[in-house]
């Protein structure tokens, strides 16, 4: 995918964030190249939404993010600084490409939203093992269970006597 700009942002100076989001047993990674630093992230996926902490020195920022569509996908909406902003969005079947220009120095906050979460996937959830329900029609009755204890009882102590006498002849 060609950047916005002509030039990716990443064949000049900038710094690489790789954020890694694990979320319903699913890990994935989005990957920023900017002129600011990340300092934290969030992900909600009750909101399908990403937000990053972003620290920055310079007036003018410039950043890409690549964002996986089966993290956070369909129709994006961007906020900064709790304002809408319309950076450039391009994406394809697998990533959004996000391309940001906006100016401020300082921390800003960045949000982003999707209409999709875990697009083709589903949530994996652990099985918690419970014992079976035994209703008392499922138990034997113990009349019927110490007569089995008994048989088997029998069978061993026969299978015993019959070996003893086989070793003394």
């Amino acid at each position: 995918m060609t950047p916005v700009y002509g030039q990716a942002l990443s064949d000049a100076t900038g710094l690489v964030n790789r954020l890694d989001i694990e979320t319903s047993g699913h890990s994935f990674e989005v990957e920023t190249v900017a002129n600011f630093d990340i300092s934290t992230f969030e992900f909600d996926k009750d909101e399908k939404r990403l937000t990053l902490h972003i620290i920055s020195g310079l007036e003018n920022n410039l950043g890409e993010i690549i964002i996986p569509q089966n993290l956070l996908g369909g129709n994006l909406t961007v906020y900064l600084n709790d304002q809408e902003f319309l950076p450039k969005i391009k994406s394809n079947e697998k990533i959004s490409f996000i391309s940001l220009n906006f100016t401020g120095s300082g921390d800003n906050k960045l949000d982003i939203f999707g209409t999709t979460y875990l697009l083709g996937l589903t949530e994996k959830t652990e099985k918690i093992l419970s014992p079976p329900d035994l209703s008392a029609s499922d138990v034997p009755d113990n009349g019927l269970l110490y007569l089995i204890i008994i048989v088997i009882i029998l069978i061993v102590v026969g299978l015993a006597i019959y070996f003893i006498k086989k070793q003394r002849k």
